[in-house]
């Protein structure tokens, strides 16, 4: 074993995560690892205990604790993308330009590596440099089997821009998801709270967010407040319907444990929604039957800010994935019957 490490955040590495900062000094440390260290109070900042998502700055002091020698070893060893990987992550591209990368995450792929996940967006961004020297970096990202745009920036100061941009909530995130029944009313605001809830496993693979009425957050430990704006584009009867989502707040699992919390869990969702919920018309269970229930029906279908370099405004969009491709004429929904953002002149940016 090492001894335990005192690293100073040298100029330049600040302004990003916890997490991101220690992955970026011991690749080798899974995510799952570092949240655990977290969670223990091994890993602090000048003293004090942190979070993964916490940002560091230039000059703090960060502890580490011991790492086996073994591990250590593994961080000189660099395992290449194969090939196949690499034209697979090439494909979802969907924007490219000196200074940001767009793709449209597949559904299933994670994008970033933990105890349980060898293979996500972080571990193959070496194929995604192009005519760049260094890989491209994360900049937010999406859960596991939720599908759509994920945006990375090809330099350390661009990936800076992006992170203030989406602190500052000055970029717009449409979601698409198809849900068990018809939320009433059609068009609305969710305000509940969200707290953690643990999971089974060792590093608590199982977490789940809950939800908490808003007059309850203050009161409630590590509870904090969540906006979530929503709108029915079409619906099946009473059965399903779809609708478009905007995370006014950018909770983990918020869109997911929001719709949930209103009678309305996103298809294919077992987390949420309960997996072996079937849905006989009253609205309720994530199961509608066949492939519906198989994957989770949640899209980051459009993205809009202002690009971090030239100012002006990137609009992207992403296709629908297969599986909800397939929904979507199998339930007759028009995606280009519908506008790309339902909430514009509504009053809510």
């Amino acid at each position: 074993m090492t001894a335990v490490q005192w690293i100073d955040v040298a100029p330049g590495e600040g302004d990003q995560r916890l997490d991101r900062w220690l992955r970026r000094r011991f690749p080798h440390v899974p995510q799952g690892r570092i949240e655990k260290m977290c969670r223990k109070g091994e890993i602090r900042i000048d003293g004090r205990r942190a979070k993964p998502g916490v940002r560091v700055e230039d000059g703090q002091t960060v502890r580490v604790p011991p790492l086996p020698e073994a591990e250590r070893q593994a961080s000189k060893i660099e395992v290449p993308v194969n090939q196949a990987d690499a034209e697979m992550i090439r494909e979802t591209v969907i924007y490219r330009d000196e200074h940001v990368i767009a793709l449209n995450k597949p559904s299933g792929l994670a994008v970033q590596g933990g105890s349980q996940q060898p293979r996500h967006v972080d571990g193959l961004a070496d194929a995604l440099r192009f005519e760049c020297e260094d890989k491209p970096r994360l900049v937010h990202r999406l859960d596991k089997d939720t599908s759509g745009i994920l945006l990375l920036a090809r330099t350390r100061a661009v990936a800076n821009a992006l992170a203030r941009a989406f602190r500052a909530r000055d970029v717009r995130k449409v979601y698409w998801a198809a849900v068990a029944g018809v939320p009433n009313p059609r068009t609305g605001v969710i305000r509940y709270g969200l707290a953690k809830a643990r999971g089974h496993g060792w590093s608590g693979e199982g977490e789940k967010a809950r939800v908490i009425l808003p007059e309850d957050v203050e009161r409630t430990p590590d509870a904090r407040h969540a906006t979530t704006d929503y709108s029915v584009l079409a619906a099946l009867g009473t059965r399903a319907s779809w609708v478009a989502l905007v995370p006014v707040t950018g909770r983990t699992h918020q869109l997911r444990a929001h719709m949930a919390g209103i009678g309305h869990p996103v298809v294919g969702d077992g987390k949420y929604g309960g997996s072996g919920q079937e849905n006989p018309g009253d609205g309720w269970g994530a199961r509608l039957g066949a492939e519906f229930s198989r994957k989770l029906h949640l899209h980051a279908r459009s993205l809009v800010l202002d690009h971090p370099v030239t100012g002006e405004c990137l609009e992207l969009s992403a296709p629908l994935p297969p599986h909800m491709k397939r929904t979507w004429e199998m339930l007759d929904w028009n995606v280009s019957g519908v506008p790309e953002d339902p909430f514009q002149g509504a009053g809510r940016t």
